[in-house]
């Protein structure tokens, strides 16, 4: 894949820091679960596929530097201290989740046990990530049959996952496919992760693609611009609802009023059955200053008050469809997408 988002390695956890793309590609290494902690709070690594690899592995390596007479304590320390890195994405609690069934299962066989069992739970969610993001492409390509023009909104690549993507698979496994595809990157205020990330990864993959501003995307729809839209998710509600990257919402609510299909792309990890609707789903609020400055420059007068709601939700009846490892999910979501966990 030409772009490498995480990795393990000689027992440590090397990712590329998305802050600084794509000016710079600069690898970090976390040595310990503390520095995988704050790597996944400061977005370092963010999306929420590659967020619930990161916590999976911090566990794993958390658990390998602990000492065996405090191993059961450390471990719920680890395991609090990843948990509390970002609320939204759903992926990360059910990574931590299959982190401590492992353990449960297997306290009983010793410390060294539980430690290597860890580790290759922590590898298998990984494979698994890239695994499902390609078959979520397959799935994809062929529902979106002769969309050629696409608009995007965030990053939902290679860089939000373990590899591949979950909106962007979808868009390469067109490629793939042979389809002739062109993509509308919406820059994706106030963190910029269209216009920072996904541009940069559709350019390295060559993908033809044009950025616009997230306030251009009315005024391509309302030209006849934009065939489909595909967006990743950080959780989907039991009812459907999906929250997203904030202004997700707004996108989805123009496709609706210019009859163009809105497709949601995730891994069934996004899906969070005990979360009955939208309304239920917590929003991460991030810094002021991600609003108020950019690149370390203020943009807005001193003291002005800011919010930053880092997610919204976008309505089920304004999803055309959602695509996972194992399909494509159709209306009515609520009787549907409990069939499609199940299956």
């Amino acid at each position: 894949m030409a772009v490498k988002t995480i990795e393990w390695k000689n027992d440590r956890i090397i990712m590329l820091d998305q802050r600084v793309l794509p000016h710079k590609e600069v690898y970090r290494i976390c040595h310990n679960y503390q520095e995988v902690a704050q790597a996944i709070r400061e977005m370092v690594i963010r999306g929420a596929p590659a967020i619930g690899v990161a916590a999976a592995m911090g566990v794993a390596l958390g658990a390998a530097e602990t000492q065996e007479k405090n191993f059961d304590r450390e471990f719920e320390r680890i395991l609090m201290t990843l948990s509390k890195t970002r609320p939204t994405a759903i992926n990360l609690f059910w990574a931590l989740e299959r982190m401590r069934k492992v353990y449960t299962d297997n306290r009983s066989r010793g410390v060294e046990s539980v430690k290597r069992l860890l580790k290759d739970e922590a590898q298998k969610i990984y494979k698994e990530d890239i695994a499902a993001n390609k078959q979520l492409g397959k799935f994809g390509a062929s529902l979106l049959g002769n969309a050629r023009q696409i608009m995007t909104h965030c990053n939902a690549g290679a860089l939000a996952t373990a590899g591949y993507g979950t909106a962007l698979g979808v868009i390469r496994a067109m490629k793939e496919s042979g389809k002739q595809v062109e993509v509308w990157v919406n820059e994706t205020r106030p963190f910029l992760q269209g216009a920072r990330l996904t541009a940069w990864e559709l350019k390295k993959e060559k993908i033809p693609a044009t950025l616009i501003t997230d306030n251009m995307a009315g005024y391509l729809m309302q030209k006849g611009k934009v065939d489909a839209v595909v967006v990743g998710c950080d959780r989907v509600a039991a009812n459907g609802d999906v929250a997203n990257k904030i202004g997700t919402y707004g996108i989805a609510v123009l496709a609706k009023r210019h009859g163009i299909p809105f497709y949601v792309a995730g891994p069934t990890s996004s899906i969070d059955l005990d979360c009955p609707s939208g309304k239920d789903i917590p929003i991460e609020q991030r810094d002021p200053k991600e609003v108020s400055h950019m690149f370390g420059r203020a943009l807005a007068p001193k003291g002005i008050k800011v919010f930053n709601p880092a997610f919204d939700v976008t309505s089920q009846d304004l999803i055309s469809a959602i695509i996972t490892e194992k399909g494509v999910i159709h209306p009515p979501y609520q009787q549907n997408i409990r069939n499609h966990v199940s299956h």
